[in-house]
């Protein structure tokens, strides 16, 4: 079964523990919104997850650039850090996605980061 429900219930405990980024997973609705963290851990550094690997469809670079404004809320720019959420590793004989869908979905966030850095640099 699949975790559900935001990051609420993690919040105490995230800031408890002294790290500097916390590298989160938001590219699929059951993380809920950033507000969550980002009102409790905008002193903290966020690699924010913009693009699912488990899934085909290539998300636009408008949507990463989406993801991202919504933390601009919270974060200052050079403490976001896009990444996927997980990974594209394989599981057994199952890979999570094939290699040219990955490297397209790098490539978006490459280019959204790009924008954003121009943007609000």
């Amino acid at each position: 079964m699949l975790l559900s429900g935001d990051y609420e219930p993690l919040v105490p405990f995230f800031n408890r523990i002294g790290v500097k980024q916390f590298v989160l997973e938001y590219a699929t609705p059951r993380a809920g919104d950033v507000e969550v963290v980002g009102k409790s851990l905008s002193d903290r550094e966020i690699g924010l997850g913009v693009v699912n690997p488990r899934t085909e469809e290539i998300e636009s670079v408008e949507t990463i650039v989406r993801y991202a404004e919504r933390a601009l809320k919270y974060y200052r720019p050079e403490q976001i850090f896009l990444n996927p959420d997980c990974g594209f590793g394989c599981f057994a004989n199952r890979c999570v996605n094939d290699e040219e869908s990955a490297a397209r979905k790098i490539r978006n966030i490459v280019k959204a980061a790009h924008y954003l850095r121009e943007k609000y640099a």
